[in-house]
C-alpha cells in the first residue's frame, strides 16, 4: 500500500475543504449590498404592493447621488488653484545679486583668473564677461564699463521679474485660465497669463538684453546665465490650501432636498414609484441604518453569513452524498468556488453601476450552468445553477424575480450541453438562453405593469447575455482544462479522431487490435448510456485500452496474419511477460502523448488482476499445478473502479471471445456473455466498481443485442465459391 504524498493530502484534506468554503462565503458577503439596500426591491415605474410606508423617524430626503455629484463638480470648477506669494524669496535673491555684482566687478578689475570666478558661472561665460569687463563700448551714446552696465541692468531686470511673479509650475500645466494669489490673509483671482514661468522668463531676458545691451549673442548668453542663477519661483502652488477650498465648496452644497417628518406617509399602497418617492424610500432606509448600533451591524453580517451558508450547503450536501470524487478533490472544489465567485463579482459590479439600463441581465449565470455541466455532469450543472441564481438574487437585494429568471435560463443552457458531440454544440445554447430569459422577463414584466418598451429593452440585454455566454464558456473551458488538468467531454471527443497518432499507429502496426478496439467502442458507448455512465469516456477508453500492443503486435493472435504463433516455442512464463508488457508500454505511450489520466486508467484496469488463463493452464500441464505460482500469471491491476472501466473490461472479453466463435448463434452468444461476466464477478474483479446488479442485467442485455447484430448473416454472391477457391494466373 502506497504512502500518501503531501500533494495527495492537500488534494483531499478536510481542512482545505473547510477553508475553501469559508473563503468563498467571506468573499460573497463582502459583495453584498449595504444594510440600507438589502430590502430594496423598488424600481421607478413599479407599483408599491406593500402596506403604506410610514416614517418612524424624521429624516432628510437626500439628493440623487448623480445630481449631488454634478452640483459638487460645478462648485469645484469655480475653485482656482491657490498660489502663495513668498516675498522673502525676492528680497533674498535681490540682495544676493547685489553682493554678487560687487564681487564680480572687484574680481574682474583686480585679477582676471579662472580660479577666482564665482562657482555659479561656467568657464566660458566668465571668460566672456572678463573680456568685456576691460573694454569700453558705446551704450546709448556714452562710454561706460560694460560690467558696470551689466550689474545695473541685472538689478532692474530681476526686480521687474520678481514684481511680476514667478510660478513654480509651467503655465501649460495649469488647467484653468486663472489662479488665486494669496498674500497673507488676502486672496485675489488673476489670469495666469499675468505671471511668468521659466520659459517666459528666458524670452523676457533675451528681449530685455537686446534692447539695452545689444545683439551680441555671445555676451547676452553669458549675462543670461549670470542672471538666471538669482531667479527662483516666488508664487508657490499650495496643494493643501487648494484641497481645503475644494472640500469647503463641496460641503456648501446641500445634500438634501427636503425633510420627511415622523409619522408622515412616504408612499401609499398601490402608488406608482416616482423618482421623488424612490428618493424618499432610499433616504428612509439610510436613516434607519444610521440609527443602528454596532451590534445591529454585526448581527446583519451574521445574517448574511447564514444566508450564504444555507444556500451553499444545498450544493455541498449534494456533492458529498452523490459526487464523492468531486468532494474528495480539493482542486475541483476550488474550481467550483471560482465559478461561483466570478458570477457573484459580475453581479456586484452591475449592481454598483448607477445606470438606468437593465445591466443586471449581463450577469452571466448561464456561463456557470454550462461550465458545471461540461466539466462535471448535468446534475451538478442544474444544482449549481439553482445555487448560483439564489446567490445572485441575494446580491441583487433579494431579487426573487431575477433569481427565477436565471434558474430558467441557466437550466435550459445546461440542458443544451448535456450530451456534447462537438465543441460547436455550445453555441446551440444561444437560442435556449434567450428563450429562458425572455419568458421570465415577459412573465414578471406583466406582473409589475412594465411598459412594452421596458420589456423589449430587458429582452435586448438578455439577448446580449445569450450571445456572450457561449463564447465565454468556450474560452473558459480551454483555460480550465489546461490549468486544472480537467478532462471534459470536448477533450474526449477530440481523442475519437482516428487521425490521432496513437490510433494511426494502432491501425498501421496492429490492425487486428485496432478493429477489435473500434468494435468495442460502439459496444461500450451504447451500453454506458443505458446504465447512466459516460458514453464518450467509455468509447475513448475502448479505443485506447490496447495501444500498448503497437510495440510488439505479433505477440497477440489478432495481429498474426499468418499461421505462425511466436508463443508456440517459448515458455509460458515468457509468453505471460510479453502479454503483460502491453500494459506497461501502453501506459508509457499514453503519458508520452499526454492522454488524460481518466483514459490512461482504462489500460491497466480493463484486465484488472485477472489470470492469463491460457498460459496458466499451459504451464500447469507442463510443470504441474503445485510447481506454478498463480500470482505470476496475474495482471498487476488495479481493478476497475468506475462504471466505464468495468464496462470496457467486460466488453473486451465478450467481443474477442464471440469474434472467435465458429457458427455462433444467439443462444451460444448469450451463454458466452453470461459466463464471462459471471467469471469476472466470481474472481472479484468488479468489487471496486460502482456497478449494481441492475446495471449488470442491463449490460448483459445490451451486449447480447449488439453482439448478435455483429454476427448477422449476408446472402452469398453468385459464383462466390468459385471466387473464393479459384486462383488467378499471375
Amino acid at each position: 500500500m502506497s504512502i500518501p504524498t503531501l500533494k495527495d493530502k492537500l488534494h483531499s484534506s478536510l481542512r482545505i475543504k473547510i477553508l475553501i468554503l469559508i473563503i468563498t462565503i467571506f468573499l460573497i458577503i463582502l459583495m453584498f449590498p449595504h444594510g440600507e439596500s438589502i430590502e430594496s426591491d423598488v424600481a421607478i415605474g413599479s407599483v408599491w404592493v406593500h402596506d403604506d410606508l410610514i416614517a418612524s423617524t424624521t429624516f432628510e430626503i437626500l439628493k440623487d447621488p448623480k445630481l449631488l455629484l454634478k452640483e459638487q463638480n460645478q462648485a469645484v470648477s469655480q475653485i482656482r488653484p491657490i498660489y502663495v506669494r513668498n516675498s522673502n524669496i525676492q528680497k533674498l535673491f535681490t540682495d544676493s545679486l547685489a553682493n554678487s555684482n560687487a564681487n564680480l566687478l572687484k574680481i574682474l578689475k583686480s585679477n582676471f583668473s579662472l580660479k577666482n570666478k564665482p562657482t555659479f558661472l561656467s568657464n566660458s561665460s566668465y571668460a566672456i564677461l572678463s573680456k568685456y569687463g576691460f573694454s569700453q563700448v558705446n551704450i546709448s551714446g556714452s562710454p561706460n564699463n560694460i560690467i558696470e552696465m551689466i550689474c545695473n541692468v541685472s538689478k532692474i531686470l530681476l526686480k521687474d521679474i520678481y514684481d511680476q511673479g514667478i510660478l513654480n509650475l509651467m503655465q501649460n500645466e495649469i488647467t484653468q485660465d486663472s489662479i488665486a494669489i494669496r498674500v497673507g490673509k488676502f486672496e485675489s483671482n488673476q489670469p495666469k497669463s499675468m505671471f511668468l514661468d521659466r520659459q517666459i522668463i528666458n524670452k523676457k531676458i533675451n528681449i530685455f538684453l537686446q534692447n539695452h545691451i545689444g545683439n551680441n549673442i555671445e555676451l547676452n548668453g553669458a549675462i543670461e546665465e549670470y542672471i538666471t542663477n538669482f531667479i527662483k519661483p516666488n508664487l508657490l502652488y499650495d496643494y493643501n490650501l487648494t484641497e481645503t477650498a475644494i472640500k469647503i465648496a463641496k460641503e456648501k452644497i446641500p445634500k438634501n432636498i427636503g425633510i420627511v417628518n415622523e409619522n408622515e406617509r412616504i408612499v401609499a399602497k398601490h402608488d406608482r414609484i416616482t423618482p421623488e418617492i424612490k428618493l424618499k424610500i432610499n433616504s428612509y432606509k439610510i436613516a434607519k441604518d444610521e440609527e443602528k448600533g454596532s451590534w445591529a451591524i454585526f448581527s446583519q453580517y451574521i445574517g448574511k453569513f447564514l444566508h450564504i451558508i444555507i444556500v451553499l450547503s444545498l450544493f455541498v450536501i449534494y456533492i458529498y452524498l452523490f459526487r464523492e470524487k468531486i468532494f474528495n478533490d480539493n482542486l475541483k472544489l476550488v474550481l467550483i468556488s471560482l465559478i461561483i465567485l466570478f458570477i457573484s463579482l459580475l453581479t456586484f459590479l452591475t449592481y454598483r453601476l448607477d445606470v438606468s439600463t437593465p445591466v443586471e441581465f449581463l450577469v452571466l449565470v448561464p456561463v456557470a450552468s454550462m461550465l458545471f455541466t461540461i466539466i462535471f455532469d448535468s446534475r451538478i450543472g442544474f444544482y449549481g445553477t439553482v445555487v448560483v441564481a439564489l446567490i445572485v438574487g441575494g446580491l441583487r437585494g433579494n431579487d426573487y424575480a431575477f433569481a427565477i429568471m436565471n434558474i430558467i435560463a441557466g437550466a435550459l443552457s445546461a440542458y443544451t450541453v448535456r450530451n456534447m458531440k462537438n465543441r460547436t454544440q455550445i453555441f446551440r445554447s444561444v437560442f435556449f438562453i434567450f428563450i429562458g430569459y425572455s419568458l421570465g422577463i415577459i412573465a414578471f414584466g406583466l406582473e409589475k405593469y412594465d411598459s412594452l418598451n421596458q420589456m423589449l429593452l430587458n429582452i435586448a440585454f438578455a439577448g446580449s447575455n445569450a450571445l456572450i455566454s457561449p463564447v465565454l464558456t468556450y474560452g473558459f473551458i480551454v483555460f480550465f482544462e489546461k490549468i486544472f488538468n480537467i478532462t471534459t467531454d470536448m477533450t474526449l471527443l477530440e481523442l475519437t479522431d482516428f487521425n490521432n497518432i496513437l490510433l494511426r499507429d494502432l491501425a498501421k502496426y496492429a490492425p487486428g487490435t485496432f478493429n477489435h478496439s473500434i468494435a468495442m467502442g460502439s459496444l461500450v458507448e451504447t451500453t454506458a448510456e443505458a446504465i447512466g455512465a459516460n458514453p464518450i469516456l467509455s468509447r475513448v477508453g475502448a479505443y485506447y485500452h490496447d495501444i500498448g500492443k503497437t510495440v510488439d503486435p505479433d505477440c497477440f493472435v489478432e495481429n498474426q496474419l499468418d499461421s505462425r504463433n511466436i508463443h508456440e516455442n517459448i515458455a509460458p512464463i515468457k509468453s505471460v511477460q510479453l502479454i503483460m508488457n502491453h500494459i506497461i508500454k501502453g501506459i508509457e505511450l499514453a503519458k508520452k502523448n499526454n492522454l488524460p489520466q481518466e483514459v490512461i486508467d482504462f489500460i491497466p484496469m480493463h484486465h484488472g488482476t485477472m489470470v492469463i488463463s491460457y498460459f496458466y493452464e499451459k504451464a500447469k500441464s507442463m510443470y504441474g499445478e503445485e510447481n506454478i505460482n498463480i500470482n505470476k500469471y496475474r495482471y498487476h491491476g488495479p481493478k476497475p473502479n468506475t462504471k466505464e472501466t468495468a464496462i470496457v473490461m467486460l466488453a473486451d472479453s465478450c467481443e474477442s471471445t464471440i469474434r472467435s466463435m465458429i457458427n455462433p448463434d444467439p443462444k451460444k452468444i448469450e451463454n458466452v456473455i453470461n459466463n464471462l461476466i459471471n467469471s469476472r464477478i466470481d474472481d472479484e474483479q468488479l468489487n471496486e466498481s460502482p456497478l449494481t446488479f441492475n446495471d449488470l442485467r442491463i449490460i448483459r442485455e445490451s451486449f447480447l443485442g449488439i453482439l448478435i447484430g455483429y454476427q448477422h448473416k449476408r446472402l452469398r454472391y453468385p459464383n462466390q465459391d468459385e471466387m473464393e477457391n479459384k486462383k488467378l494466373d499471375s
